[in-house]
């Protein structure tokens, strides 16, 4: 069975503006059946969690099901799923809760090739703890983020290594395993930012080796807020400030306030929505089996469209494609021999083609990359792109080189 990205698109109701959307790294379009999801949490009884009344069993189930479609998309214990905000607030709230333990002299490690919400929070908890703050640099010929790089940088004094999954600029993969091993082996934790990898690849965070894993739904077709994944013993041994009278079960002491339900049955309805895109989607099997299938016919399609983009820039003259490493998603950070590549954005967008310029919160990587803070194009490709897309595109670019 092939993938028919017809039938994918024809389940996003926004598609229907006509626009090509290159735009998915920054957050994809939705699709129906996470709209009716949304819908059908507000129009029904509604209230906090409980088990008498319909509106409180209602929103029990609701984040029930929350927990455990996260914790199949990601390898996860359903116990160890926090919801947030956003990725950067659970960042933010983890450094805080983290930094804690620290001490004067203690070190933590970041890497430049990370989005700045895997950075900053973390540079600034060791700073209010007296700690020290290692960097880790990529290869910007390559884009390259090696473990010998990370490793590098980890000492007997690494209480915490924080690292992406895949780069949310050029889509560098690093070796998250590897990385892994390294820094449980100086007896740090792992906080791994998988935000833009969640999007294109299957993740299993106990082969990965992460002791922390971010993402946002909104970038795989889910409503806008974060996810945390975490065992649940690891997060039973942290406290974090809350309300007097507020739970202190685990996952719930980490979720302030009344959880936002319609988000949660959205982002359910999300992971199902992935999980019907593999080959054997209609195969009896488990959820945790058909993304495993879903992703496999993503990463093809994916892959096959941004090989024919490569191919076509580089024909092009005049175009420097920073996006190189081995591992890579299907994301492609573009400059231009004596252009702005705020122009091509503004140029494409005339024409229908919504591929934004920018150093989109990555800012260390593209300081490193000698782009200053100003980044360059970035062409994101997603399950809902087709050819089509990618013609005008390439057209977009062509007439605007000319």
């Amino acid at each position: 069975m092939s993938y028919d990205v017809g039938a994918v698109r024809a389940q996003f109701p926004a598609l229907r503006s006509g626009t090509a959307h290159f735009d998915g790294p920054g957050g994809t379009q939705t699709p129906a059946s996470v709209i009716a999801a949304i819908g059908e949490a507000m129009s029904g009884p509604l209230s906090n969690r409980g088990a008498a009344l319909p509106g409180e069993v209602n929103a029990e189930e609701i984040v029930r099901g929350f927990r455990q479609a996260m914790a199949d998309l990601l390898g996860a214990d359903p116990g160890g799923i926090v919801f947030g905000r956003s990725a950067t607030q659970l960042t933010y709230d983890f450094s805080r809760t983290l930094s804690r333990a620290w001490s004067p002299g203690d070190e933590v490690v970041v890497s430049r090739l990370d989005h700045d919400a895997n950075i900053r929070p973390w540079v600034q908890a060791a700073e209010r703890a007296g700690a020290v703050v290692r960097w880790a640099d990529f290869d910007p010929s390559t884009g390259e983020l090696s473990p010998e790089a990370v490793g590098a940088q980890i000492t007997g004094r690494t209480r915490l290594v924080a690292v992406t999954g895949a780069s949310n600029l050029i889509g560098t993969r690093p070796d998250i395993p590897a990385i892994a091993r390294l820094a449980h082996g100086a007896g740090a934790l792992l906080y791994v930012d998988g935000v833009h990898l969640t999007a294109h690849h299957p993740v299993d965070v106990e082969r990965l080796g992460a002791d922390f894993f971010v993402c946002s739904p909104y970038k795989f077709f889910g409503p806008h807020h974060g996810v945390l994944a975490a065992r649940p013993e690891l997060l039973g041994a942290l406290r974090p400030d809350k309300l007097a009278p507020s739970t202190d079960a685990v996952p719930e002491r980490f979720e302030l306030g009344t959880l936002p339900y319609e988000s949660m049955a959205g982002t359910r309805a999300a992971v199902d929505f992935l999980a019907g895109l593999g080959a054997d989607a209609d195969a009896v099997g488990g959820r945790r089996e058909r993304l495993r299938s879903a992703y496999a016919a993503i990463d093809a399609h994916e892959t096959g469209l941004r090989e024919s983009i490569e191919k076509a820039v580089g024909e092009l003259g005049g175009v420097t494609v920073h996006s190189r490493a081995v591992e890579r998603t299907p994301t492609l950070l573009l400059t231009f021999e004596g252009r702005d590549a705020a122009d091509a954005y503004r140029s494409l967008a005339r024409s229908g083609v919504h591929a934004p310029a920018g150093s989109f919160y990555a800012l260390e990587a593209s300081r490193h990359l000698g782009l200053g803070d100003s980044g360059g194009l970035r062409v994101g490709l997603c399950a809902y792109n087709d050819m089509d897309d990618v013609e005008r595109l390439l057209t977009g670019l062509s007439d605007w080189l000319r």
